[in-house]
């Protein structure tokens, strides 16, 4: 798609046919295209048409009803942020007194939407033309906001008092320019050193502009984060989504902290909880773990604050780094899931198929970290083939306690 096919699917014509379209069926594609185009639609437009249907519907599961309203490109739509964490990041800026957000790479413009939506004015710049002519279709409804294409060394930002009214927002481009795939997307970029603008040009930004915020990839090494910033974690339903790093007055607990969200509530975990200053309990030996097994938040995981959830349920972790915690109690925790323990072992094949076998289980799940096992192989080996034998399933977690591998036959709690 092209900025003019961009023009013409926001003008008269194509808006009234992406708007006349029925709910995206992909087995009804190409009849539809047919009838269409028998009903004196260009045959281009009737493509595109469809291909906006498409990605308004996968578009629905990050924006709701707003993505009947809005143009998407594949790339853009699977970068763009959910409009429930776009709407975090904006009230940061609202919380600090920021009147204006300078949006540099805003893709589709949905951090500028949410920013938008609390009133705040925005100047959005996307360096490709195609991408910055849909960010201004999604932004059309708020006077408040402009969009450009531009490159980012090319917006003249505040200096002096001007500074300390404005923000800055960055998600950079993690992705590589080029040949796309079967499904549009082009190749990710997880190094900091690859991301446009670079991690240099995000920090000299922030040293202009007190108030900035930066979106990285959930892999952001934790020595990367500057002194006196908030590394923020995020998931969504699990799936943690990005790390975004916030300077200045937009800081609301300096170092590494977890945000996990859902639908209805969000828990924020910092390193305070986390016990600073002490090492993480970890636990002494297979034979002496306790009965519940807590997996916290991937998130938390990323973060590095496993050591929240053990003085949370005054716990151990299993090994430095895996994130599993085992304790004597049982806890409720809203952002770790709890398992009872039914049996721990050193990891060895027989030795499990033999204790699977005598209780009448004949199928598995398996969970791992912080060992290679393949899980397909293991299932293998242990004969757990599940057909026709009328057992039970039960849940493996394969890990690590004090460097040596275990196998821990577990039950949800």
């Amino acid at each position: 798609m092209d900025a003019a096919m961009v023009d013409r699917l926001a003008g008269g014509e194509g808006w009234g046919l992406l708007q006349s379209l029925p709910p995206y069926e992909p087995s009804q594609s190409l009849a539809l295209q047919d009838r269409l185009r028998a009903a004196g639609f260009d045959a281009d437009l009737v493509a595109a048409a469809l291909s906006q249907s498409r990605l308004r519907a996968r578009a629905a599961e990050k924006f709701g009803e707003f993505a009947d309203g809005m143009l998407f490109t594949p790339d853009g739509l699977e970068q763009a942020t959910r409009l429930a964490v776009a709407a975090r990041h904006a009230q940061r800026f609202r919380a600090a007194g920021v009147e204006l957000v300078h949006d540099l790479g805003c893709g589709l413009g949905a951090d500028a939407m949410a920013v938008a939506g609390l009133d705040l004015a925005v100047g959005a710049v996307d360096a490709d033309p195609v991408t910055a002519r849909v960010a201004a279709v999604n932004l059309r409804h708020w006077a408040s906001a402009r969009v450009e294409c531009a490159l980012v060394e090319d917006v003249v930002l505040p200096v002096g008092p001007e500074a300390g009214r404005q923000g800055v927002w960055l998600d950079p481009a993690r992705r590589t320019p080029g040949v796309a795939d079967v499904n549009g997307r082009t190749r990710r970029v997880f190094s900091l050193d690859a991301i446009s603008p670079s991690w240099q040009e995000v920090l000299a930004l922030a040293g202009q502009v007190p108030a900035t915020g930066a979106k990285l990839s959930p892999g952001l090494p934790h020595g990367a984060v500057p002194p006196g910033c908030e590394a923020q974690w995020t998931s969504w339903r699990g799936e943690v989504l990005e790390a975004t790093v916030w300077w200045g007055p937009l800081v609301h607990s300096p170092g590494r902290t977890a945000a996990v969200c859902s639908d209805s509530v969000t828990d924020t975990i910092t390193e305070s909880e986390a016990a600073p200053g002490r090492d993480v309990a970890t636990a002494a030996s297979v034979g002496r773990l306790g009965e519940w097994l807590y997996e916290p938040d991937r998130a938390v995981i990323r973060a590095g604050l496993t050591g929240a959830l053990v003085a949370a349920v005054d716990g151990e972790e299993l090994d430095p780094g895996v994130g599993y915690v085992a304790g004597h109690t049982a806890s409720d925790v809203r952002w770790a899931r709890r398992y009872r323990v039914l049996e721990a072992m050193p990891l060895s094949t027989k030795a499990l198929a033999r204790w699977l076998r005598d209780r009448g289980y004949d199928r598995v799940t398996v969970k791992k970290r912080g060992v290679t096992l393949d899980a397909d192989v293991l299932r293998r080996q242990l004969k757990m083939t599940g057909r026709g034998r009328g057992g039970s399933e039960a849940t493996l977690v394969l890990t690590r306690v004090r460097g040596a591998q275990v196998a821990l036959v577990v039950t949800p709690a």
